[in-house]
């Protein structure tokens, strides 16, 4: 995870300080890193990662679920409104409570749009399944992307997607993934981001009986908080570890079936926490 410090390191030597919709920011456009898989599994170890929440978020990406409250029921086991989530503060928000239609209702998110993108004609298509069996039956198809940026829906999502759009690559029997992300939050959100799109790489791979390979990211609009400096500098004395290794069940064949049983981080080992306010 060196690439990702010396990224850290580069904005706040070298990036520009804007103001933007929530706050100032220092940043620098267009960052690609990449990580692999073969090398070990791309958890930070300069601070520990929430790991389940990085879990329990994509697998309700992949259920295609538009509910905070499942996500909550996912994670903590149950519905309980006091019982939060990374989305909570979303789903709460001044802005998109006048257009939620639910209770926890966050719109047509992400995994609405993996799953159920919906066209000017109103006709349903599922991109996940669909990237998935092409992957299968024409692996070097250069059309094997997801994206969740549907300029017609961005006024029904209770956050643009950030992370919108990802591609797999497959090559000597090894499959590898782009994820184009336009928004960056640096220090909390970037960790989360390379583990979640990593561990959907290794999801698919398994179930397309291919070996996971590279996991390649473009970090568009990467920004630091001003609110985030003092927790960057301390992260920045500090030196990476060895890198954990994922590990699926090997009977999950369909990329649906994963549960949180499935998935487990092991020999994981990262220094204390290092806390800083969310953005939202």
């Amino acid at each position: 995870m060196q690439q990702y410090l010396s990224a850290l390191d580069t904005i706040m030597k070298e990036g520009v300080d804007r103001e933007g919709r929530n706050g100032w920011t220092r940043s620098i456009f267009a960052i690609q890193m990449r990580f692999n898989l073969e090398d070990g599994f791309p958890a930070v170890t300069t601070k520990r990662l929430a790991f389940k929440s990085v879990l329990s978020e994509l697998i309700w990406f992949i259920e295609g679920s538009n509910d905070e409250r499942r996500l909550a029921e996912i994670l903590h086991g149950t519905r309980d409104p006091e019982k939060k989530t990374i989305w909570t503060a979303n789903a709460e928000a001044d802005y998109w409570k006048p257009k939620a239609k639910f209770e926890g209702d966050l719109g047509r998110v992400y995994g609405v749009q993996w799953r159920d993108w919906t066209n000017s004609d109103g006709e349903k298509f599922d991109q996940l399944a669909d990237t998935i069996e092409r992957i299968k039956t024409s692996p070097y198809d250069r059309r094997l992307i997801v994206s969740a940026w549907n300029p017609g829906e961005l006024h029904k999502m209770a956050l643009p997607p950030c992370h919108r759009d990802f591609q797999f690559y497959v090559a000597d029997g090894k499959l590898s993934l782009h994820m184009n992300q336009r928004s960056c939050d640096m220090f909390l959100g970037v960790p989360f981001n390379i583990a979640s799109y990593s561990m959907l790489l290794a999801m698919v791979a398994q179930v397309t009986d291919l070996k996971p390979h590279e996991a390649v990211f473009t970090f568009n609009d990467a920004h630091i908080y001003h609110d985030h400096f003092d927790a960057v500098k301390e992260q920045l004395k500090r030196k990476p570890g060895k890198l954990p290794t994922l590990w699926l069940n090997p009977e999950i064949k369909s990329i649906g079936d994963f549960t949180m049983k499935d998935v487990k981080l092991e020999n994981y080992n990262p220094q204390k926490t290092i806390k800083a306010p969310m953005a939202v």
